[in-house]
């Protein structure tokens, strides 16, 4: 078991990443539950493999457990699902020390998490991610949120898990597709900054698509450590550290939210995208050679993932989609910070883009 400390000032906790750990859940979980007794929120198709599993786990530490299971998709991150996560959780009487539990992916641990951090002012959570995604990325760190009809996540809070539990083995339960959409934030993680790490990707990504058990953990441990070490530097993205994991999502959150937030285009795949769209912005503007943006574009078209704007096949121009981004959460005193590359590891935030320059690159990028 590869155990990776994310040590943030006064709320330091541990992601444990094993084959077959969700058979011991309960087991991991026992300390960090007071009660016998413990809400979950899961969705309908990770109900479906994975309930009974951690059942029984947490019955065998003489837990019992109740569930909350929600439709799947990015459509749940809602006010509609967050109220009744919120009701669910009073109704069974979560106290402000108790622990709740987020099984599933990204969707369910953002929303799970949000409704932790505002029932009875804050109650704790436990993560149990079952997508690549959510093991790489979006279980640790904090971030918690809601879609809204003005974007992606914009309401939410910083609320810590008290700890996080990764088994790489609920990988082998997912549509390919989905697997895909996740590996797009491992390869953040070598563009960020450890060119050493995307030379890994280039060479062992499709391993890991194909379910090679190793390439599998050693990619998670990989993207967690390195989150970690960005997250306890800046937790609440005060100093424009953590704003770095932000990379490919401002391009890919405004081609979500242009495709209606729905599975015309995973959030990975947007990330994805988002991060081809990046690396050739940067060519453009003068900083980042152009051999290693096609490197970018490369890699991210060879593993299955869209590395073409125009593939896509939207109905719109270049300012409407730099429009969505005019509600980005990075937005500071009307103006829009860009992570850009200087090259392959050398990611930084750009604070004086002109978003006339972002359309007219994206016109560009949608001609046929």
């Amino acid at each position: 078991m590869a155990v990776i400390p994310v040590a943030i000032a006064g709320a330091p906790y541990e992601v444990r990443i094993a084959a077959g750990i969700l058979t011991e859940a309960g087991r991991h979980c026992r300390p960090f539950i007071r009660k016998n007794s413990v809400a979950v929120v899961t969705d309908v198709n990770v109900a479906a493999t994975w309930r009974g599993v951690v059942e029984s786990s947490l019955a065998a530490e003489g837990i019992t457990s109740e569930w909350l299971v929600l439709p799947s998709g990015e459509s749940t991150k809602s006010w509609q699902y967050l109220a009744e996560t919120v009701d669910f959780l009073l109704a069974q009487e979560v106290e402000r020390k108790d622990n709740v539990i987020a099984l599933g992916g990204g969707v369910i641990g953002d929303l799970t998490g949000f409704a932790a951090s505002m029932v009875k002012r804050g109650c704790g959570f436990i993560q149990m991610p079952t997508t690549l995604l959510a093991q790489v990325d979006s279980s640790v760190g904090g971030k918690t949120a809601i879609n809204t009809a003005m974007g992606k996540n914009l309401v939410g809070a910083f609320h810590q898990p008290s700890l996080v539990l990764a088994d790489p083995l609920a990988l082998d339960t997912l549509p390919l597709r989905d697997t895909r959409a996740g590996y797009a934030e491992v390869v953040k993680y070598g563009l960020i900054d450890d060119a050493d790490f995307f030379e890994w990707c280039e060479a062992n990504g499709e391993k890991l698509l194909a379910g090679d058990a190793e390439a599998r953990e050693t990619a998670i441990a990989r993207s967690v450590a390195a989150k970690a070490r960005i997250v306890a530097e800046d937790e609440k993205e005060t100093t424009g550290v953590r704003a770095l994991l932000n990379l490919g999502h401002t391009f890919g959150h405004a081609l979500e939210a242009e495709t209606g937030f729905s599975d015309r285009l995973l959030h990975g795949e947007g990330v994805a995208l988002g991060m081809v769209l990046a690396a050739r912005f940067s060519v453009r503007q003068g900083l980042m050679a152009g051999q290693d943006a096609e490197r970018v574009v490369r890699h991210i078209g060879a593993v299955g993932l869209p590395a073409s704007l125009k593939a896509l096949g939207l109905d719109c121009d270049g300012r409407r989609l730099a429009d969505h981004m005019l509600h980005d959460k990075k937005m500071d005193a009307g103006t829009l910070p860009f992570l850009l590359m200087r090259g392959i590891g050398q990611t930084f935030l750009a604070k004086n883009v002109d978003l006339g320059d972002v359309a007219a690159f994206l016109d560009d990028e949608l001609a046929p």
